[in-house]
């Protein structure tokens, strides 16, 4: 596991220890800050741009994976809300507080939700350490990226550490189950 730290907070041996334990783990809301993000458009997949790699078509968006997962999810009993609400769209600035007041409001109508996933799609950097995809059997999938938001940046956010101990157990898992990814 690789963890880059560019908030001023510690990240100590002890917070990357994944000992958290949830009274609910069947109620999982997923949304997207940046729902309009989209993919390299290709022959098979062909949509119109809405913006530099951004879509209104949400078959070719973020929210299409988000969709994907509340399914797969869906097969195992999970109780999933997937929300597809625009927040970049039609203008990128301000998706956070937009996103934020979804959340908020939609837990009034889940408050039992401990899982929140804020699903988003990454942009190809030109970091030679960045490996968008892994082959796992004969499958190439993307890799998985858990950004952990602290409240080094001014908003109270009290449970960041709690969050990183989540992200530290999923990622144990997923690389349990599929190496790599």
């Amino acid at each position: 596991m690789k963890v880059k730290n560019e908030s001023k907070k510690e990240i100590t041996e002890d917070i990357l220890i994944p000992n958290i334990s949830l009274e609910n783990k069947k109620d999982i809301l997923i949304f997207h800050t940046h729902t309009c993000e989209s993919y390299t458009p290709s022959e098979k997949f062909n949509y119109e741009m809405t913006g530099s790699y951004r879509t209104t078509d949400l078959n070719f968006t973020v929210a299409r994976v988000g969709r994907e997962l509340k399914n797969y999810l869906n097969t195992y009993d999970f109780n999933v809300i997937h929300d597809e609400t625009y927040h970049d769209y039609p203008a990128y600035s301000g998706s956070y507080g937009k996103s934020l007041t979804t959340v908020e409001n939609l837990l009034k109508s889940q408050p039992n939700t401990q899982i929140i996933l804020d699903l988003h799609r990454d942009a190809i950097g030109s970091n030679s350490d960045y490996a968008p995809s892994v082959k796992i059997g004969d499958e190439v999938a993307a890799q998985m990226m858990f950004v952990i938001g602290t409240d080094g940046g001014g908003l109270e956010h009290l449970n960041w550490q709690q969050n990183l101990k989540f992200a530290v157990k999923l990622q144990e898992k997923a690389n349990e189950l599929y190496p790599g990814l």
